[in-house]
């Protein structure tokens, strides 16, 4: 487990959107900052929420020159369908072997009976790699502070 704080490189990774599709962080951060948005599984209604706030969002942080990337261990499939009822355009990848996960130290080891899933958590990624901000909750419940994050994009437009 990783202790990342501000002004550590956010460890690269390559993780699958769709059959035969991966995404790789250190590809993303050349077209600008990334926002990464942890979530422990599709379908549930604080990460519909979540999510559906990101996407209402996409426009303005796409103004930002910033990119979101959506992170779960849940499987392409299941992202999916996610993606197509919530009408979301941004990546869902899938953390499918939750080697991410546990490299940027989030892993909640219970949820409602599930183990070792994503912790509910954003990370900002420069485009040099760095992370310039970090949210992190132990409470499954909580939604991120939104304008924390946007502020935390805006500072590096």
């Amino acid at each position: 487990m990783t202790d990342l704080t501000i002004g550590s490189d956010a460890p690269d990774f390559t993780l699958l959107e769709a059959p035969g599709k991966s995404v790789t962080l250190s590809e993303e951060i050349k077209k600008g900052p990334v926002v990464l948005v942890f979530y422990p599984a599709d379908f549930t209604s604080v990460c519909q929420k979540e999510l559906c706030s990101f996407r209402d969002a996409m426009a303005h942080y796409n103004t930002l020159g910033a990119n979101v990337l959506g992170i779960s261990v849940d499987g392409i499939f299941s992202h999916g369908a996610f993606k197509e009822k919530n009408g979301i355009k941004f990546p869902l990848l899938s953390d499918w072997e939750k080697t991410t996960i546990r490299e940027y130290g989030i892993v909640q080891e219970n949820f409602v009976g599930m183990t070792n899933v994503a912790k509910r958590s954003v990370f900002v990624v420069d485009a040099d790699g760095k992370i310039v901000y970090i949210w992190v909750s132990e409470d499954p419940g909580k939604l991120p502070p939104f304008d924390e994050v946007e502020m935390a994009v805006k500072k590096l437009s």
